[in-house]
């Protein structure tokens, strides 16, 4: 296997992994009710109310308040089908750079990008929102773990792209 299909493929390893965690991570904001109830029996059979009783806290804090909103005021969950739906949409767009990564490796940064935002939207609306500190690490735990496969595609992309590119120069091609 050459070195071009060698990066090629693990560019495209990389990318189908960050896309699936993508995917899944906004599929799990469609039923999220739903999810919780199960997130919250499931710690319970655990015995994690008694190892972590702040977590468990917090975990039965969020379901009641996601049960009244689902009861009486079902149209604010339709913000989370946009969150999923925004991951999703997302998701579509690392289809450019697994066709052609050196050419769409802007999509790759902008997901670089979002993930570094991820940092400061915590740090800021976290607290706005009364949201436990230790919860917004784990929210800030998405944008660090997200960047590093990005950032390890971008590598290879580069290294693509210096394989690519002096054949491209010698033809004449600028770009």
């Amino acid at each position: 296997m050459s070195d071009r299909a060698a990066l090629l493929k693990g560019i495209r390893v990389w990318l189908a992994f960050f896309v699936v965690c993508l995917v899944l991570s906004g599929a799990t904001a469609f039923p999220l009710v739903h999810e919780l109830r199960w997130t919250e029996d499931l710690l319970g059979a655990l015995s994690v109310p008694e190892h972590l009783p702040a977590l468990m806290d917090w975990i039965e804090r969020v379901r009641r308040g996601l049960d009244v909103v689902d009861a009486e005021y079902p149209f604010v969950l339709y913000g989370t089908d946009w969150l999923a739906f925004a991951h999703l949409v997302i998701a579509v767009a690392f289809c450019g750079p697994y066709r052609d990564p050196v050419r769409n490796i802007w999509v790759v940064e902008f997901g670089m990008i979002a993930c570094a935002g991820i940092i400061p939207l915590a740090l800021i609306c976290g607290p706005i929102r009364g949201i436990p500190f230790w919860w917004s690490v784990i929210d800030m735990s998405f944008g660090i773990f997200g960047v590093i496969p990005l950032y390890v595609v971008r590598k290879k992309i580069k290294r693509l792209e210096a394989l690519t590119v002096p054949s491209a120069r010698s033809s004449g091609w600028r770009r």
